[in-house]
């Protein structure tokens, strides 16, 4: 088996577990957390938002660290913090102990999920990594679809404590060995003084502007994606369509996601990421001005849900090949975990916005609107941001 089938075998099996468990059981047991521990919705999902909030905090420097040892120890350390919150969160009894379970899992996000992957395929697989990383998020799409229904059955039987109790065991038992299975690095010669620079290091990333236009783009995408995430049914519902439409609708999201990564991989096989990128940033606005104007309407909803799971599941592939591509190799897990703390930080905040907008009298109709405008904003970013600029040495953006 080759290094890189390899690679990605493992962070393949290794992402649906930790995305499964950490992230997306939540939306199925959080009912039955509230109900047992006798705390608000507002409680229970500020607590998750909290975890996502550490996630953002940690991603830049577990990015440099993945740069400077490799993936292997710091997503098997992801695997133990991820058991260990789980385990916590099991046993969680109040409010006090709630919150620092979340807080730990917050940790272990940032130290297992798609940045800390990425940035281990980057180390291992170099010059093949974009189209690596397009596998892995083929592979790691069908997390909510396995770990949805996987979560409502075990937790129907054991409840939602032992549910969590077992994805600690799950963490310990398969994901710890198989990230310790991706195997030391190649060591990476030092770069000679006198060689052309081709790759930013963190500092000087951050200050170019795209650096900072890509990151608001993304986490402006980030932020309507997870306000979707928790509220899509009930704006669905309110907007007048019964729950089984709502769920049969909504359920068009998780196979367009991995519907748009494969057409990334064969009908825009051979495209720059920023090409691609310009069209899927360029279709959400189009998706969420058919739910404000005719969300009442089936097809409406259904054009909707396919835009946003098309446009989520390959930009989500962008976020990880584009900086590569503008910034270089070199110092990629830091430069992608900066860029990706403010979209951690969207993602903790939008299902608290979207909750106290969908609070008001209006929020029906306000809520599409507020996201469409969102969507168009990122897109006039992401559109300046990848403009291209005179060469400028070390300054300028490499590869372009």
């Amino acid at each position: 088996m080759s290094p890189a089938r390899k690679t990605i075998g493992i962070l393949a099996f290794t992402q649906i577990a930790s995305w499964g468990s950490l992230y997306y059981a939540f939306a199925v047991l959080a009912p039955s957390i509230r109900g047992e521990l006798g705390i608000s919705a507002e409680t229970a999902f500020a607590a998750f938002s909290w975890s996502l909030l550490v996630a953002g905090v940690a991603a830049t420097p577990v990015g440099a660290l993945v740069d400077r040892h490799g993936g292997r120890y710091v997503m098997a350390a992801g695997s133990l913090a991820s058991a260990l919150g789980l385990a916590l969160l099991s046993r969680a009894g109040g409010v006090a102990s709630y919150f620092i379970a979340w807080s730990v899992i917050g940790l272990a996000m940032s130290l297992t999920l798609y940045e800390a992957a990425f940035a281990t395929i980057n180390r291992k697989v170099d010059a093949g990594a974009p189209r690596a990383i397009s596998t892995l998020t083929l592979f790691a799409g069908f997390a909510s679809t396995i770990f949805w229904p996987l979560t409502l059955a075990i937790a129907s039987r054991l409840g939602w404590r032992d549910t969590y109790l077992a994805y600690a065991a799950l963490q310990l038992a398969a994901c710890l060995p198989l990230h310790l299975w991706l195997g030391r690095d190649a060591p990476r010669a030092p770069a000679c003084a006198d060689a052309p620079r081709d790759s930013h290091t963190l500092a000087e990333a951050i200050r170019h502007p795209a650096f900072w236009k890509l990151a608001l783009a993304f986490s402006a995408n980030i932020f309507i994606f997870s306000a979707l995430a928790v509220h899509l049914i009930p704006l669905l519902q309110s907007l007048g369509h019964s729950a089984a439409t709502a769920v049969l609708l909504a359920a068009l999201v998780g196979p367009m996601q991995v519907a748009g990564r494969i057409g990334e991989r064969t009908l825009a096989r051979g495209q720059a990421p920023q090409a691609v990128g310009r069209f899927v940033f360029s279709t959400l606005p189009f998706g969420l001005l058919a739910l404000a104007l005719f969300g009442a309407r089936a097809w409406a909803v259904a054009l909707f849900c396919m835009l946003y799971g098309m446009s989520n599941g390959v930009l989500t592939i962008i976020r990880g090949t584009l900086p590569r591509v503008l910034f270089g190799a070199r110092h990629y897990g830091a430069i992608t975990g900066a860029m990706a703390a403010p979209s951690l930080l969207s993602k903790a905040a939008g299902p608290l916005i979207a909750a106290a907008i969908l609070s008001g009298a209006s929020g029906t109709v306000v809520l599409p609107l507020v996201l469409f405008a969102c969507a168009l904003g990122s897109l006039l970013l992401y559109l300046s941001a990848i403009k291209p600029a005179p060469a400028r040495g070390v300054a300028g953006m490499a590869g372009t």
